[in-house]
């Protein structure tokens, strides 16, 4: 099994997947290339790989049988909900595009 189906399976923690890059760099015999080792799609993966915040909403994309974009694109419109005032919402867009997570 993957990490990512590891992982929704309740069996690994997100944090853990260093542990398995770990492992596929010490797997001499594997033929699959990162991505697929994690269960990533490649699109996954590479936002994955420069934006490792990103994980959680990748798991929640599996989980809910969506897209990471989709995923974002929900967290992203709950704050904007939450916010007071339409400049508020505007802030805490940039804020959330600053640390990463959209």
């Amino acid at each position: 099994m993957s990490f990512i189906d590891l992982c929704l399976n309740g069996d690994v923690l997100e944090d853990e997947v260093d542990s398995f890059v770990d492992s596929w760099h010490e797997d001499d015999e594997t033929t699959l290339e990162l991505h697929e080792y994690l269960g990533m799609s490649w699109e996954e993966y590479s936002v994955w790989a420069t934006r490792p915040s990103i994980l959680p909403f990748i798991l929640s994309a599996r989980n809910n049988g969506t897209s990471f974009d989709v995923e974002l694109n929900q967290e992203r419109l709950a704050l904007a909900a939450r916010a007071e005032t339409a400049e508020e919402a505007q802030r805490m867009e940039s804020w959330l595009k600053l640390i990463g997570k959209i």
